[in-house]
């Protein structure tokens, strides 16, 4: 990977014709210099009909009013950083963190083998922080390094783009983050006392997911169904399975149960593809809002969510579960209800509030059907 990362040149991407929007432009073919360390790109507008047809995408970027604390969460509306630590951990997306530190907790909980001692507790951390911050950290880095030509499209103001890091910067963070994944899922196995290091191959092929997924020339992000299963599962299957892993046995009914929850994770992954259609379009990325139109990915999206949690409640009555698959049921009503306040009225305009509103539940449900699988 090393070579691949290492053949790319950094980039600073910046827009003369930021502060200011025209109708019916075209971005033109884009004009590139080259320096040691970065390189700048420069898309001037044209009214010709060659390049690209795009709508001018807004100036998204915070100028003086950013809030810092969304630059740390690594989420839209940042203030622009110069501290170089405060970038790397936005590159991270800290944001993004809870659902693999809750997919570990679920897995142990499925475990039925978890106890609430200290040495039980420290591998639950160090599970946690390897699939986080270290393994999610990674993730995020590489999307954001093989998205810097979409960014520099939807949000020039970030990182990447904007040159606010520079190449090597950006190559060394991503090989720390692996590594430390890495390293971490190894102490696991020799801590867990495991035979075959089913932790550590876990991390490995979680690891080579999130390379395929973002970079070229398999890149799985340009097909909106494999690309938004394989963030699902990577999100809902890998951490569980890590957690039950290290404190119990993964068996096949865990792994089939959550790669139909994955389904779930599909729809969560759609919700983000809505605020990039722009620049997914122009890049030729067939997310589903780009595919089938945003109307249409919409009621895809809840589907998937709503539909996949229906069917597990179901899975649940019929194994003799009635009371949890009950709460779970009780825990859809009220992102059903968070659907269509928010999302199905503006996808792009309420994503922040309707994932702050409606995914609680959802993780909860988790927590519900893991507890199921433990009795």
């Amino acid at each position: 990977m090393a070579s691949v990362l290492n053949t790319v040149p950094s980039a600073r991407f910046s827009n003369p014709n930021a502060n200011r929007l025209r109708t019916h432009s075209v971005l033109a073919p884009i004009s590139v210099s080259f320096s040691r360390r970065r390189f700048t790109v420069r898309a001037a507008e044209t009214d010709t009909n060659e390049g690209v047809k795009s709508q001018a995408a807004p100036d998204k970027a915070p100028a003086s009013g950013g809030s810092s604390f969304n630059q740390l969460l690594g989420i839209k509306g940042a203030s622009q950083e110069t501290n170089k630590w405060k970038i790397r951990l936005q590159l991270t997306k800290p944001v993004t963190w809870p659902p693999l530190v809750w997919g570990v907790v679920c897995g142990a909980a499925a475990s039925g083998n978890f106890h609430w001692n200290l040495e039980d507790v420290a591998k639950a951390i160090l599970c946690m922080s390897m699939s986080g911050p270290f393994l999610t950290g990674y993730t995020q880095t590489l999307n954001d390094w093989y998205d810097r030509e979409i960014d520099a499209i939807n949000e020039p103001y970030r990182p990447i783009p904007s040159g606010a890091i520079s190449e090597s910067e950006v190559i060394t963070q991503i090989w720390v983050l692996l590594l430390g994944g890495l390293v971490s899922a190894g102490i696991l196995d020799v801590w867990a006392g495991h035979d075959f290091p089913i932790v550590f191959y876990l991390a490995l092929g979680g690891s080579l997911l999130s390379y395929i997924y973002s970079a070229p020339p398999l890149k799985l992000k340009q097909n909106g169904w494999i690309g938004n299963f394989a963030l699902g599962a990577s999100y809902i299957g890998l951490p569980w399975w890590a957690g039950q892993a290290l404190f119990g046995t993964l068996t096949p009914d865990i792994v089939v149960l959550t790669l139909l929850y994955s389904i779930a994770g599909l729809g969560i992954a759609i919700v983000n593809d809505f605020k990039s259609v722009e620049g997914d379009r122009a890049l030729g990325l067939q997310s589903l809002p780009v595919a089938f139109g945003s109307e249409t990915a919409k009621w895809i999206c809840v589907g998937a969510i709503d539909i996949t949690q229906l069917s597990i409640a179901g899975y649940l009555l019929g194994a003799g579960k009635p009371y949890y698959a009950l709460a779970l049921v009780a825990l859809i009503a009220p992102q059903v209800f968070f659907q269509f306040k928010y999302f199905l009225k503006d996808p792009v305009k309420y994503d922040v509030k309707y994932q702050a509103s409606a995914q609680p539940f959802l993780v909860l449900g988790l927590l519900v059907t893991a507890l199921a699988t433990s009795h």
